[in-house]
């Protein structure tokens, strides 16, 4: 049996960066909005604990995307499928991701990619072309974290 899950990417700004990679991938920025109103009129969440960016309520240092054609609990806006949780952590990044995402040019090209990704924050560090493995760049999302643009 296949088991659920998601990505966990620790953030100094999880709601900005959430914003990055649901804008760098097509994804949806999860609405918590509905769980958060609902808890915090039970008592169960302090308003300190909510935090608002862009109109919508957020869990304080905690933002996820997730795949517009998954399913997801419309109470909670929790994906069912592909999602990315960012959560703040007090440290710095100190050394090269062990994990990172590929993110694949589609009809647009891996120029017009890199570019849109550019515009969105992220910054080109080496272009790769390895003939027949692939071509890619590295780049660093708005946070430093490492990942690729691959054509």
């Amino acid at each position: 049996m296949a088991l659920h899950w998601k990505l966990i990417v620790d953030s100094k700004n999880a709601i900005a960066i959430a914003d990055f990679w649901a804008n760098a991938l097509g994804y949806q920025v999860e609405d918590a909005g509905a769980l958060i109103d609902q808890l915090v009129a039970a008592g169960q969440l302090p308003e300190e604990a909510v935090v608002e960016h862009g109109g919508r309520k957020y869990f304080r240092g905690f933002a996820a995307i997730r795949h517009p054609d998954d399913p997801y609990d419309p109470v909670s806006g929790i994906g069912k499928g592909r999602r990315i949780l960012f959560q703040d952590v007090p440290e710095e990044k100190s050394v090269k991701n062990r994990l990172h995402i590929d993110v694949h040019a589609g009809d647009e090209g891996l120029e017009a990619l890199v570019s849109r990704l550019e515009s969105l924050g992220a910054k080109r560090v080496q272009e790769y072309d390895k003939v027949p493995a692939g071509h890619w760049w590295l780049m660093l999302d708005p946070e430093g974290n490492e990942f690729c643009a691959a054509g």
